[in-house]
């Protein structure tokens, strides 16, 4: 059975029809959040940025939100395909204790053990990230506004009840609670301006520094009510930072108005690019625009997903599914991301043969 499936936008797929796909055509990368989903991807991240991108030498942004944000970073380490070998190991073994009586631990709990896993991970290496020579990495983040603006047992679920409510009735208006915060690498002493156009919704952005890099990564990563909002991030406005997916869960962020910077290579775990994580219910947000008319998505076919361990891609529920029964996660999750190979060597072999009958439309 085949296991990748390949969309385009409109600009992307003409491009393919009369030149392929070549590293040189890449410009943008981005990494969708979406938790342990993300780890269906590393066989082809280990291929896109450890091998065919290397083939090239123009500049390549990374736009990462969540689990998307540390694999961006990851493609910025040196040696970056034994980095990601790492990031898979570590995020399958990751594990975490309950309190008697508890089914799930504390926000504080997880946020503690991810800060030192991020500690380890990237202990000595963040200038690796900064100053890679060719990768402008973009680590996207949602703060918080008045009630949101600090963590809050009482103001923080009323919080996101206005925000989700806000966002029912139209996207930007969820901007009143939350804004997107992106930390960006410099090049040539200056921050490197967003791969996107930025109209859509409310941004700043931040320099990536050495100070902030790991609490901004963190942030990215900070699921409202599973970990702690990150406070005070240094060189960013004052107040509280979570999951960089609640504003951009799959990044449908406008790349078409920066063409000059080439094709989106988007590595992704489904077809839908889901603009934000509360959209998730709304279906009809869930298709392409002409935001994403010079984007490639590479997804797994659902039927070869319907074979995994549970019939599924690996997702957060696997915590509750498994309990304490961690060898028997690992288990299904290392199954998962073996298969996964899969899919880089179907994308490897279409490279070469880059035949446009398999593009479908995104």
């Amino acid at each position: 059975m085949k296991a990748l499936r390949i969309y385009a936008g409109a600009a992307a797929r003409r491009h393919i029809e009369q030149n392929g796909l070549r590293p040189q055509d890449v410009g943008v990368v981005p990494g969708a959040a979406g938790g342990p989903k993300g780890l269906i991807l590393g066989p082809l991240d280990r291929f896109i940025f450890g091998e065919w991108l290397a083939r090239s030498s123009q500049p390549v942004h990374l736009v990462g939100a969540s689990i998307g944000a540390w694999r961006m970073a990851t493609a910025c380490l040196d040696d970056s395909a034994r980095a990601f070998e790492r990031l898979e190991r570590d995020y399958i073994a990751q594990d975490y204790e309950l309190e008697p009586g508890q089914n799930s631990p504390t926000a504080a709990h997880v946020s503690e053990r991810f800060g030192q896993n991020l500690q380890s991970f990237y202990g000595g290496r963040i200038n690796e990230v900064l100053n890679h020579p060719r990768y402008r990495l973009h680590v996207v983040t949602s703060r918080g506004r008045h009630l949101l603006s600090r963590q809050h047992k009482l103001r923080t679920p009323l919080g996101y009840l206005g925000a989700f409510l806000t966002n029912s009735v139209h996207r930007r208006a969820m901007g009143a609670w939350l804004e997107r915060v992106v930390f960006s690498t410099s090049a040539h002493g200056a921050v490197t301006p967003l791969p996107f156009a930025n109209g859509d919704y409310r941004t700043r952005q931040v320099a990536l520094t050495e100070a902030n890099f790991n609490p901004a990564l963190q942030a990215s990563c900070s699921i409202p009510f599973v970990l702690d909002a990150i406070h005070n991030i240094p060189g960013a406005p004052p107040g509280a930072y979570w999951d960089g997916g609640i504003t951009d869960y799959h990044l449908h962020l406008n790349y078409n108005a920066r063409p000059e910077l080439g094709l989106v290579l988007y590595p992704h775990f489904q077809k839908a690019v889901v603009p934000g994580w509360l959209d998730k219910p709304f279906k009809w947000r869930h298709g392409a625009t002409h935001f994403l008319d010079t984007t490639v998505v590479l997804a797994p076919d659902p039927q070869w997903v319907a074979g995994l361990p549970n019939g599924k891609l690996p997702d957060r529920t696997d915590f509750t599914r498994y309990g304490v029964n961690l060898p028997a996660r690992t288990r299904a999750w290392n199954t998962a991301a073996s298969a996964s190979r899969q899919l880089a060597d179907e994308f490897s072999d279409w490279l070469q043969r880059p035949d446009p009958s398999r593009v479908a439309p995104l």
